[in-house]
This record gives C-alpha cells, structure tokens and sequence, in this order.
C-alpha cells in the first residue's frame, strides 16, 4: 500500500516501512545504532549510521533508493544521518531537508551535491506532510507529522528536546497547514528515554493519553525500560520497531506486519 491522497491531493493513509534500527525483526536484514525510515515510497526520514547497511536492508526489502526523493534529517547526530553520503555516491538526488542549525560545514557538503532546504520554521515538505521546524535549544530537531485519515502519525529522531515537546510541536504546527485532525494518532521513532525512570515514563504516558495518542512505536534511543512501560501502558496499541517492520495507518486504523 502506497500513500493514498484525497481530491486535493492530502494525505489520509500512510504506508511506512522501518529501514535502520537497533533491532531487526529478520535474519536476513542488519541491525545497527540508529535510525531511518521510508514513508509512502519516495520520502525517507533520516538515513541510519551507516549507508551500506541501510541499502543493504532496502535490497533486501525490495526498495529502489533511486525512487527517494526526499530526505529529511531530524538532527545532527550521525547515527540519522551517516547514510545519506552512502545514497549520494549511488546516484540518488533528493531533496534534503535539514534543519537551519545544522554545522555550516554539513551543508555546505550536501548542497554540492544535491538540493539543500535549510528548516527553521514549520514547513508544508508535501500534500499532508510536514515538519515541526526547530525545537529545542541544546540539541535542535526537528519531527515529521503526517496526515491521515485516524490523525496525525508523528515520527521523531531521538526527540532529544522531549518526546512530549516534539508530538505538541506537530499539534501546534498542523493548523497552519490546513490539516483536518491535530490529535496524534501514533507517535514512531526514537523517544530519547534509556536514562529515564519508571515513574518519569509513565508521567510520558499520561501526557501522551491525554494528547489523544491512540498508537505507539517506539525504537531506537528509547530504552528497554521505558519500551516496557509503554508495552505494558497501550497494550495492542503498543507496535514493536524493528528492521522491516511495516506500519499502514488508514481509515481503519494501524496494522503491522512484515516488511520483506
């Protein structure tokens, strides 16, 4: 299943596939520190630690990187963005969304390469799909939220300014964008949580229930403890993340399966 559109081109299903993570969910596909993954069949967000193992696992999963084209960056750290060199040196000429803090240096690189878009603000990057601009002040992020017919699906980095901040930051952003529901209905990716407390997570957890998040998919820098607070906390509303993991969010709600 591919993103599907309204008449005006909006996006009311989201078809997402986990290329890069910690754990992999089949032999046949590597597992490494960090993080990506392809949203539709053209956007991928962040590109992993490292571009042999994140193509690795998109051959094996029956992706062409030559139909990427867009690439957004959440953050700096080169666990979510050591890969892109990798599809650079293949032939793949997205546009990269970065954020405007990122090393001049960086940017300077990529732009000799292929299109550059410098973020700041919130921005429209397609039909129902943005980004929440620069959060944070010490480690600055940005997270992608996308449309669909059940709510927003948030997908973060390592949400390093907090997982909590980063979900009210695409609530707040997704009015300016004409979009129907602002109520998160799953939040995927990184949650930055492997030193936090029991206590500390279920706080999280509340705040996400009276967000209205209905589905959760942690991965990545989340820690084991708090994806089991989370797992315990939501239940079947709990997706387990791994390398080819496949999460669809439709009219009918989140479904996982495989992704070979």
């Amino acid at each position: 299943m591919e993103l599907k559109e309204r008449a005006d081109g909006r996006r009311i299903n989201v078809h997402v596939r986990i290329l890069y993570d910690n754990r992999s969910l089949s032999p046949g596909l590597i597992s490494g520190w960090g993080f990506s993954c392809l949203v539709g069949e053209g956007l991928l967000f962040d590109t992993g630690g490292s571009g042999r193992e994140l193509l690795a696992n998109m051959e094996v999963m029956g992706i062409d990187p030559m139909g990427i084209r867009t690439v957004v960056l959440s953050h700096a750290h080169g666990d979510h963005t050591g890969g892109l060199w990798t599809l650079l040196d293949a032939g793949v000429r997205p546009t990269v969304y970065v954020p405007r803090s990122f090393p001049a240096r960086f940017r300077k690189r990529v732009r000799a390469r292929t299109a550059l878009v410098e973020v700041h603000k919130p921005m429209e990057i397609l039909p129902g799909v943005h980004t929440t601009g620069e959060v944070g002040l010490r480690i600055v992020e940005q997270s992608l939220a996308v449309e669909t017919g059940q709510g927003l699906v948030v997908i973060t980095g390592c949400a390093h300014p907090g997982v909590v901040t980063m979900v009210r930051s695409a609530q707040a952003s997704a009015g300016d964008f004409g979009t129907r529901s602002r109520r998160p209905h799953l939040v995927l990716g990184g949650f930055h949580l492997g030193g936090t407390g029991t206590i500390n997570v279920e706080r999280i957890v509340a705040d996400f229930r009276r967000m209205g998040v209905r589905r959760v998919a942690p991965c990545h820098c989340t820690g084991e403890r708090a994806m089991g607070v989370f797992a315990e906390e939501y239940g079947e509303g709990f997706i387990q993340v791994g390398v080819g993991r496949v999460i669809t969010v439709d009219s009918e709600g989140s479904e996982q399966g495989g992704g070979q």
